[in-house]
């Protein structure tokens, strides 16, 4: 049988998950987490096959929880079932090291292919995703931000105006604006948290 952990801050969820898979020879539940934190704790634990991994968590999200497995050397492999599957959501979590990614209105035989399939080692992308992947292929490459561009955009994020931006990395603040000009047509966005969201979206800087 195929052991799996289910991971997602909502009791419901994981109720409904536990009796669809404990009904099916094929799998057995060995425990369950309400966010990353207790995720990383019973995954060490119990050691699955396959964890169920919601994205927007308490304490610690599921991007971070799917990065911190990875980093201690964890071989479950990671299927990310949830509600979203905008760029900012799918992107990272795929770069994090998610084996597939679903959404929460996947049929019930549907699912159990899909872990079936990741247990394999196999990509699972629902259709939507799939479709949302293709289309950043096949959009002309864009071309990258640079370095100065990234710490700019870093010191943004953190919250500094143009004036602390431009003290920090020893520049004017005429410089600053040019380098936040260039990375808005780099990213096709208008502002600055546009400019944010977008480049963590893409994984050019961390949320965190």
């Amino acid at each position: 049988m195929i052991k799996v952990v289910i991971v997602d801050d909502h009791p419901v969820v994981r109720d409904g998950l536990r009796g669809m898979f404990t009904g099916d020879g094929r799998f057995t539940v060995l425990g369950e987490a309400g966010d990353g934190r207790e995720a990383l704790a019973l995954t060490e634990a119990v050691a699955p096959d396959v964890v169920l991994m919601d994205l927007r968590m308490p304490v610690m999200d599921g991007v971070t929880t799917i990065r911190e497995l990875k980093a201690r050397g964890c071989t479950a492999r990671v299927l990310v079932l949830t509600t979203y599957d905008t760029d900012s959501d799918v992107l990272p979590a795929i770069k994090a090291g998610a084996t597939g990614y679903l959404l929460k209105d996947t049929p019930r035989e549907e699912l159990f292919r899909a872990v079936l399939a990741a247990h394999r080692g196999e990509s699972v992308l629902s259709p939507s995703v799939a479709g949302r992947l293709m289309g950043r292929l096949r959009s002309p490459a864009k071309e990258p931000l640079s370095q100065r561009e990234l710490e700019v955009l870093g010191l943004i994020a953190r919250g500094c105006t143009n004036r602390e931006t431009a003290r920090r990395l020893f520049i004017s603040e005429a410089t600053v604006k040019t380098h936040l000009l260039h990375a808005y047509a780099k990213l096709g966005v208008r502002d600055r948290a546009s400019a944010v969201a977008t480049a963590i979206g893409q994984g050019l800087l961390r949320g965190d």
